[in-house]
């Protein structure tokens, strides 16, 4: 209930004046009543779903294994950009189960659809709305699931956070909520082709002990096309062979390895990335680090930088022919400061083994009662050769995100030529496409 207060008469009150108009004179009152409402707390309220990423350029995945689809919803797209669903089916492709032995046999064709965004063959700058039905999936596979926990897995995490858990393939914790991922980093590094010829680019270097030599794969020059010429994606034939022999000698015993994808990114827009928290390989580390199965993430010299002097670490500078500074070296990954400099930025993001394997496993029921479980279903012996384009993705969207935060920031105004140069220059004699 409101209470009132009577506040006493204003200094120097006086009756009204006969001279107001009778208006006036009934809102010209000696004394001041005020009504207060009763002070209440409001509830306090925490917005931790998890499956949006970015500021400006926003995902929201949804969507679970065995439901009826998965997909995304991406905010804050630019206008104007020519846009379909053969956009993003390329990546999607190499993305979805059953391409070879090396993968899981589920067998999905990951066909796409845009539903809202996209008008006349150009995004609106609304919402993008994109949805890949589940076709394939087998819920009776799930069945020893729903009363023990799969080692390693999710399984018991979520229902130490949730109290309650989507059984049938693992919900949102399956590699196919990597499907949204994918169809937007599609989107993301169109713009980034478009608008600064920047070109993201992963391949696997490593499956469990066999690891591909420093210098065996040329990152000023290695192409898509190389990278997809064999099943497990490693753009050297010979290391790409031993590869597919170590998954080969685990799958048939029913076990998984684990893996390495480096990523590169090539043409990167100078300036990209903030100081303190918000440094572009921070912002890289969390989005790489949230793909499923990533247990690891470095950024040029990594681990090994902390062998090294810093007169043998450092990245000396020079001038080019184009008149522009870069560095002799590159151990710093194309980030200082936590800003982009312009070189190649380059990262590894490790993988462990794939939980799901053919074999007895000690576990425990959700009555906490130990038992031995053998785990059914469709699963990839090695997750690397499908990480990739999802770190490619991942990546795409923190650049793309970083593109529209400096524009924003640094570029509204007329940059200061002598020591910044347009975001556009990806490179030299690089022309922007006309929309």
């Amino acid at each position: 209930m409101a209470s009132s207060i009577i506040c006493k008469p204003f200094l120097r009150a006086t009756k009204p004046s006969s001279s107001l108009s009778p208006d006036l004179q009934r809102l010209h009152f000696p004394s001041l009543r005020i009504s207060i409402k009763p002070i209440t707390h409001k509830k306090l309220q925490i917005q931790a779903a998890g499956s949006t990423f970015g500021n400006y350029f926003r995902v929201t995945t949804f969507g679970e294994s065995n439901g009826g689809g998965v997909g995304c919803i991406v905010d804050g797209c630019p206008p104007r950009i020519p846009l379909s669903e053969a956009d993003l089916q390329g990546d999607l492709d190499r993305r979805r189960p059953g391409q070879s032995r090396v993968t899981t046999p589920r067998k999905e064709t990951d066909t796409c659809r845009i539903y809202s965004g996209v008008s006349e063959g150009v995004t609106t700058g609304t919402p993008i709305h994109v949805l890949v039905p589940n076709t394939d999936h087998r819920e009776q596979d799930y069945k020893d699931m729903s009363i023990a926990y799969r080692p390693s897995h999710a399984d018991a995490t979520y229902d130490m956070k949730y109290g309650v858990r989507a059984v049938q393939g693992g919900g949102r914790s399956s590699a196919r909520e990597t499907i949204g991922r994918v169809a937007s980093g599609a989107i993301a590094k169109k713009i980034l082709k478009q608008f600064s010829g920047t070109e993201v680019l992963a391949y696997v270097s490593q499956v469990q002990q066999v690891l591909l030599p420093d210098g065996s794969v040329d990152h000023d020059t290695v192409t898509l096309d190389q990278i997809e010429s064999n099943i497990v994606r490693c753009p050297n034939p010979e290391y790409a062979e031993k590869m597919i022999a170590a998954i080969d000698a685990v799958r048939i015993r029913g076990d998984s390895v684990g893996g390495v994808v480096t990523c590169i990114v090539r043409n990167a827009p100078r300036g990209l990335g903030s100081p303190v928290f918000d440094k572009l390989e921070a912002e890289l580390a969390k989005a790489v680090m949230s793909v499923p199965a990533s247990k690891g993430f470095e950024l040029g010299s990594g681990f090994s930088g902390a062998f090294l002097t810093g007169s043998e670490h450092n990245d000396e500078f020079y001038t080019d022919e184009h008149g522009r500074i870069r560095t002799r070296t590159n151990r710093s990954g194309g980030i200082q400061g936590g800003i982009s400099n312009g070189e190649i930025i380059n990262m590894r993001v490790a993988f462990k083994p794939t939980p799901a394997i053919s074999r007895k496993q000690h576990t425990v029921t959700r009555e906490k009662k130990e038992i031995e479980l053998l785990v059914h279903g469709r699963h990839d012996p090695c997750v690397a050769p499908r990480a990739v384009p999802v770190v490619e993705a991942m990546v795409a969207l923190v650049l793309v995100d970083q593109l529209m935060a400096q524009y924003a920031q640094c570029n509204l105004f007329p940059i200061n030529a002598e020591l910044q140069e347009p975001l556009s220059l990806g490179f030299p004699n690089f022309e922007p496409a006309m929309i």
